[in-house]
């Protein structure tokens, strides 16, 4: 049950972030479950606090669940940036295995694996990792398919629970950290073409889209 409660409220939270309240459908998709299923439990945690809800205006995590919500989001993200550094778990297998660790991470070993880490402040996917007393800072990156032609960036941010995505992108080399320079883009919607070190790619607009980025810093 505890598991269940945790896996509503870090959903509800993502879902929340794009939209101010989540709806029930949303919330179905998002966990794969009906939405029968997902009415029901929204109602649960309702009562118990964590919640609020309207039929057929969505929920609203109340304070208490947004709590809980990003402590289970901190350990996801530092679970997996401690395979990725520890163990070198490959960028597209790590976000798997954390949403299975998320759930069995005390407050001691929480500290230890934070400490051992540098306080670390994002995950290898770029996303930022709520701090220990809740907070969490969202960066303000853009997406790559918006820079114009003969743009130099820096990527920081790629999808994390698509591994098929992911390995692609490892692939092209648009990992966090990585130079890219958009040397063009397509009219009607096409393919942006990327330079990468000294490799060129065309990827898609929409995938182009799902990757942000920072601006290089302009060179003297």
């Amino acid at each position: 049950m505890r598991q269940a409660v945790e896996d509503y409220l870090k959903v509800i939270y993502k879902v929340q972030q794009r939209q101010r309240r989540a709806s029930t459908s949303a919330i179905a998709e998002s966990l794969g479950v009906s939405l029968p299923a997902a009415t029901s439990m929204v109602q649960r945690l309702a009562d118990m606090g964590l919640l609020r809800y309207t039929p057929y205006r969505g929920v609203e995590l109340t304070e208490k669940g947004a709590r809980i919500a990003l402590e289970v989001i901190r350990h996801h993200r530092l679970w997996e940036l401690f395979l990725a550094r520890a163990l070198n778990m490959p960028i597209d297998a790590v976000h798997a295995e954390a949403e299975r660790l998320e759930h069995a991470l005390s407050d001691s070993l929480e500290d230890t694996i934070d400490a051992a880490l540098g306080y670390p402040t994002v995950d290898p996917h770029g996303d930022p990792i709520p701090a220990k007393d809740g907070t969490l800072q969202e960066p303000s990156h853009i997406p790559l398919g918006a820079l114009p032609a003969g743009s130099k960036a820096v990527v920081r941010r790629v999808p994390d629970s698509d591994p098929a995505l992911l390995r692609y992108l490892a692939g092209l080399g648009l990992i966090p950290g990585a130079l890219v320079e958009v040397v063009e883009v397509a009219p009607f919607n096409g393919p942006v073409h990327l330079r990468v070190g000294d490799r060129q790619h065309a990827i898609g607009r929409e995938v182009a889209g799902r990757i942000f980025v920072e601006p290089a810093p302009v060179q003297d």
